[in-house]
């Protein structure tokens, strides 16, 4: 187990610091329904009405205040709604994420998420790092070029606009086209890790879709190896860089219409080279770990609350990216591609964990605990084989997964 040095001292030295915040109190852990936030303001945790009806937690104002809180409409006039905070440990984390669908009403969709971890091991056995420990303290001062078309709050967050391509294009025979460009609200941060600089980034979308993502640009670590376990660059044969394996887990702790009846499901279409297919649903009570399989996806469903046909709302997680790295028994965290588990404040990193009463790592937060407030962990692994064109600086790879709104609404918010 390898720590980089940039990230070792300040992880040892300070677990709770916030390095920007909205006042000068701190804060150890996500917020929860009905505590008070780093801004000293409370948010009520609100009881769920029939029907799914607006929450009073979400017809309030949000627990943060400038520059600390985004608030974007949309071309098409969906909204967003959300706080950012910039932790030591975990970096930029975003808190209070609201959805609000053009003529709609705003559904809360994720009480807190940040990265739990950035875990790189080398194929050769040696080095193998985790390079979240003190995130926040290696944050860049962001540029006006960083940042095309928008602002940057506190020196280090972006927060912009921009286009997603076409949002919906229909042509029939006999039927006027109907099309458009959607767009979606970027909030992203950069941070200086060892050789590499990632790019850590949340897109919403116009349609209700988040997109957690990360980029890993900046230098290449220059580890030499043999060729069994790397590729040649730079000039002749001389030099074999080796491969590695970045694998990044996010922690979303989701509030989908509000702090309760939260329920975790996975879906599985059964059926491969049949003329037929099934749907499968496993319904999580207790904590448990996932690996992806074709046709399989998990969503996150409110029991109580309905759209307007009658279906409940949930948002469904897609993870069916990833090159999925499976690790040694010290390792064991990476040998599951999502964890669902109860919600514990000092459950913080996916390994590494800074909290001293709590595990070490997620694989050890699975221990049968009946599932009231689930936090779901993802795991997307990306499986880096340098090639020339890596010559400095690195071009950008990205790695991440989508979240997408189910039966939030009841029709395409367009």
């Amino acid at each position: 187990m390898t720590v980089r040095l940039s990230a070792l001292l300040p992880s040892l030295l300070s677990c709770a610091l916030i390095v920007t915040c909205g006042a000068s109190a701190s804060a150890s852990a996500p917020a929860r329904a009905g505590t008070v936030l780093p801004t000293g303001t409370v948010r009520p945790s609100g009881a769920l009405s029939p029907g799914g009806a607006v929450r009073e937690a979400a017809r309030r104002a949000p627990a943060c205040g400038a520059p600390y809180l985004v608030e974007r409409e949309l071309p098409n006039g969906a909204r967003w709604r959300l706080c950012w905070e910039m932790r030591v440990i975990e970096g930029l984390t975003l808190t209070g994420v609201a959805y609000t669908p053009p003529r709609g009403r705003p559904i809360p969709v994720l009480r807190s998420t940040a990265l739990a971890q950035i875990h790189v091991p080398y194929d050769s056995g040696e080095p193998r790092f985790h390079d979240i420990g003190a995130l926040g303290e290696n944050a860049v001062t962001l540029a006006s070029a960083d940042c095309p078309g928008g602002e940057r709050r506190e020196r280090f967050v972006c927060v912009t606009t921009r286009s997603r391509g076409h949002g919906y294009l229909k042509s029939l025979p006999g039927e006027p086209n109907l099309s458009a460009l959607g767009h979606e609200l970027v909030v992203y941060a950069a941070f200086q890790i060892g050789w590499y600089t990632y790019l850590v980034e949340w897109a919403f979308s116009d349609d209700g879709a988040i997109t957690p993502r990360v980029g890993a640009t900046g230098s290449l670590a220059g580890f030499a190896t043999g060729p069994e376990y790397g590729w040649s660059t730079g000039t002749g044969d001389t030099h074999v860089e080796q491969s590695h394996t970045h694998n990044i887990f996010w922690r979303l702790d989701f509030d989908v219409d509000g702090p309760k009846h939260d329920v975790v499901e996975q879906y599985d279409f059964p059926g491969s080279g049949t003329a037929r297919r099934t749907l499968s649903r496993t319904v999580f009570t207790e904590e448990a770990k996932a690996v992806n399989a074709p046709a399989r996806w998990w969503r996150v469903v409110d029991t109580e609350s309905r759209n307007a046909d009658g279906h409940p709302i949930s948002w469904e997680i897609g993870d069916s990216g990833s090159a999925q790295y499976r690790g040694p028994a010290d390792e064991a965290f990476t040998r599951a591609d999502l964890y669902v588990t109860q919600y514990r404040a000092c459950e913080r990193l996916a390994s590494n964990n800074p909290a001293p009463r709590c595990a070490g790592s997620v694989d050890r937060y699975v221990s049968g605990q009946r599932l009231t407030d689930p936090v779901v962990w993802v795991n997307v692994s990306y499986h880096h084989v340098a090639r020339d064109e890596d010559a400095d600086p690195m071009p950008t790879h990205w790695q991440g997964f989508r979240i997408t709104p189910r039966d939030a609404m009841a029709e395409n918010p367009r």
